[in-house]
């Protein structure tokens, strides 16, 4: 009986250990998320209202930031804002400033070919292939899931691969469902 009792512990202590270091991995490419145009960011330097913003990241990936002018954000991590907004205000206008970025709103993703209703679509963090399909209205009757192609910017080359239904997307991807043949 206590052979049977530390085995099932030693299971459970096992699955729970895979699930946690699973949702580690998970976190950890949304802190290695680049940003991109149309993302929306919200910084914020604590007790400093004329230093906060909100605003959604234009083409060129610039915003002009009080004291530090124009800066780069697209390609940057939201760690990495953080210190170069840091670096630039520390010494000559704050003393220790407190930095904080944070994505508010994801660039969308499109999806086109065998869905029923192809487009734009707001991302949301966990979207796998089979989800943005649904939000799309689901497949067509034509739709070929084993012929599934994304094309993603990363920086600023352009990638085309074939993916799986169950593979997650990223913010920007360009998805496409194609045709099977009868």
């Amino acid at each position: 009986m206590k052979r049977h009792l530390v085995t099932m512990f030693s299971f459970i202590f096992f699955a729970l250990m895979c699930s946690s270091l699973a949702a580690q991995q998970g976190n950890l490419s949304m802190s290695q998320y680049q940003l991109g145009s149309g993302d929306r960011v919200s910084i914020s330097v604590f007790g400093q209202d004329d230093l906060s913003m909100e605003v959604r990241l234009p083409d060129v990936g610039t915003i002009n930031y009080p004291f530090l002018g124009e800066i780069k954000l697209v390609g940057m991590t939201a760690a990495e804002v953080e210190q170069l907004i840091y670096d630039g205000l520390l010494g000559d206008y704050l003393i220790n400033p407190s930095v904080s970025v944070s994505i508010i709103e994801y660039r969308p993703f499109f999806i086109d070919g065998e869905v029923k209703r192809p487009g734009g679509y707001p991302y949301q963090p966990g979207l796998s292939v089979n989800k943005a399909a649904a939000l799309a209205g689901g497949y067509t009757e034509r739709a070929a899931r084993d012929k599934i192609t994304i094309v993603r910017e990363k920086d600023g080359q352009t990638f085309e691969f074939t993916v799986t239904v169950s593979d997650m997307i990223q913010p920007g991807d360009i998805i496409t469902i194609n045709q099977r043949f009868f």
